[in-house]
């Protein structure tokens, strides 16, 4: 779903900050930033909280966050003296201040049940239904997973209101979306490249009556 603030629009599954209908740039993990803390806002997020989900595993000095952090304030225009998105808490983190709601699925594009949400694994493709889709390497799951890097529960794939939504179930050898560790829950969007361990899967989303063509060509 997109994220709408003040006159700022932004766009997940199309990885797109916008404003007033014009592209605002964004790098990779100033993009990650923001969309992190309109996911939990009005919350505070810690900075051992960021830097546990934007770089997993990795050391970064508090220049680096702080750097992050003023190239969203540019993109937004706000003044970090008087914020209208994004608040310092001095020594604790940072949270979203300003108003913001989900944009649902388009008028006119059909209920949530017309897509059809796959993953691809080698030669294999899984169909996921709606609830919970359990990965891993247990009968339970959506498809047994049979590589040693991977956990008995290692993730799920939550499909309900339009999205799907990847979760890792606390795996020994991490779950990964876009390259990143994730430690929190992620909204995927259709071509999405998601690991767990060394496995790595192809997120696929496509409209029913399109799925339906290419499994009869």
């Amino acid at each position: 779903m997109r994220l709408l603030f003040g006159d700022f629009v932004l766009d997940p599954g199309t990885r797109q900050l916008r404003r007033a209908g014009e592209d605002r740039h964004l790098g990779p993990k100033a993009f990650e930033l923001l969309e992190l803390l309109l996911r939990r806002r009005p919350n505070l997020v810690a900075k051992e909280t960021i830097r546990d989900c934007l770089w997993p595993g990795t050391f970064i000095s508090g220049s680096t966050l702080a750097t992050v952090v003023t190239e969203v304030r540019a993109a937004l225009g706000d003044d970090p003296k008087e914020p209208r998105f994004l608040r310092t808490v001095h020594g604790v983190g940072y949270a979203f201040c300003g108003e913001a709601t989900e944009e649902g699925p388009p008028a006119g594009k059909g209920p949530a049940e017309a897509l059809s949400y796959r993953l691809l694994i080698q030669d294999r493709e899984i169909s996921l239904r709606p609830g919970e889709n359990l990965l891993g390497r247990v009968d339970e799951g959506v498809a047994w997973i049979d590589s040693p890097s991977v956990s008995r529960r290692h993730a799920r794939i939550r499909v309900e209101g339009g999205r799907a939504i990847l979760e890792d179930l606390g795996s020994k050898n991490g779950t990964f979306w876009r390259g990143q560790r994730i430690s929190a829950s992620v909204p995927l969007a259709d071509g999405d490249e998601i690991r767990l361990g060394q496995v790595s899967l192809t997120v696929r989303i496509l409209p029913v009556d399109l799925t339906t063509r290419t499994d009869q060509a």
